[in-house]
């Protein structure tokens, strides 16, 4: 069982004797515990700023879904906050004009048959000297100027976003199909934003959907025009908000300062595979912007506090005894002694709060003793 004696042991000047508890643990009840030992000395201190920030998309995967024809909706398949799958059908829209640019495809497509099939013939003729040398270049000119025309027309429907083989297909489609224009995912991600509804005429142009990969996002943070020399790409960052935190690296540092703000930004690219990071949270930023020796340097997690004081546990002859300190500067996982611990002393960096409990429950007994 864990012990706790209350012994007479020297002062940290060494002049007096005070009255002090003391937490005695075996090997194992230390290693139980998770207890790490290290040596007190001089450290290098990191100086850390934190600058505000917002998630945003990543707009450089983010896409506006707009028809390239006007048309009425006739089916919506996509609704808002659903994950949309490349290529994946969105809605469709009835459209007269597109009516018009397939057909006028399908007719060039049947001209150039019929100049096909008749140059062919003018060339077997030509051959048999039937026919004159000026039916034969007529009719392969006539040929020429048919494909020139199915091109033209093939150029009009990948501009409205049709692919090869859905053009290729194209006169196999039934009739009534002419008229359909599908609205499709420009990449896989998430629907943020809808404006389209059943039996609504749509422009063209009319933003119908907003899409975007929340795969990753951006945090821009706000930085002050003072601290502008001390941010760089390539700087470590981590981003925090609530219970969310992050380790990442500056991207991007705009150079400009904001006319109203008269902050600058810096930009983290961030993943996010798990979408824990929402666009338009806001987050903090945590970048070391420097760094200088101190005396006496210890991770934050040796720090205890007891009965208001500031304590770490100190390992002696005796066993283990929470030390009295004063801070001289901390940081997010670094404290800087002041007074209290001396370069050379074998100190708890780990699993103090262990201690701190046991000497808390071991108090209790004693006082229920009494």
């Amino acid at each position: 069982p864990t012990n706790l004696d209350r012994t007479a042991v020297a002062s940290e000047s060494g002049d007096d004797e005070r009255q002090q508890d003391v937490v005695h643990l075996t090997a194992a009840e230390s290693e139980e515990f998770g207890i790490v030992l290290e040596t007190a000395g001089p450290g290098e201190m990191r100086v850390e700023k934190t600058y505000p920030g917002e998630i945003r998309v990543n707009e450089d995967r983010y896409a506006h879904v707009t028809p390239r024809v006007p048309g009425v909706v006739r089916s919506v398949y996509a609704s808002l906050g659903e994950r949309v799958q490349v290529g994946g059908m969105m809605a469709v829209l009835e459209s007269r004009e597109l009516t018009d640019i397939k057909s006028g495809y399908l007719a060039a497509v049947e001209r150039v048959d019929l100049a096909l099939a008749n140059f062919q013939r003018e060339e077997r003729l030509f051959e048999k000297k039937i026919s004159s040398e000026q039916e034969y270049l007529e009719a392969r000119q006539t040929l020429a100027q048919k494909r020139i025309e199915v091109r033209s027309a093939e150029q009009k429907l990948r501009a409205l976003g049709f692919s090869e083989a859905y053009i290729e297909e194209l006169p196999e489609e039934s009739e009534t199909s002419l008229t359909l224009y599908p609205l499709t995912a420009p990449f896989t991600g998430t629907v943020i934003e809808k404006h389209i509804a059943l039996g609504e005429a749509l422009e063209a142009d009319t933003e119908a959907f907003e899409v975007a990969d929340l795969s990753d996002v951006w945090v821009d943070l706000s930085v002050y025009q003072r601290d502008m020399g001390l941010i760089q790409e390539g700087q470590e960052v981590v981003i925090s908000a609530g219970d969310h935190q992050e380790r990442d690296t500056i991207s991007y540092v705009r150079p400009i300062v904001g006319e109203n703000t008269r902050t600058a930004m810096a930009r983290v690219v961030l993943p996010n595979p798990h979408g824990r990071w929402k666009p338009g949270m806001f987050v903090n930023g945590l970048i070391s912007v420097d760094a200088r020796e101190a005396p006496i340097v210890v991770p934050k997690s040796a720090l205890q506090t007891i009965n208001g004081q500031s304590v770490i546990f100190v390992r002696t002859e005796e066993g283990f005894i929470p030390r009295p300190v004063t801070v001289a500067e901390e940081n997010s996982d670094q404290v800087s002694i002041a007074t209290g611990l001396t370069q050379g002393e074998t100190y708890v960096s780990a699993g103090g709060f262990a201690l701190k409990s046991e000497l808390q429950k071991s108090e209790l007994s004693a006082g229920d003793a009494d």
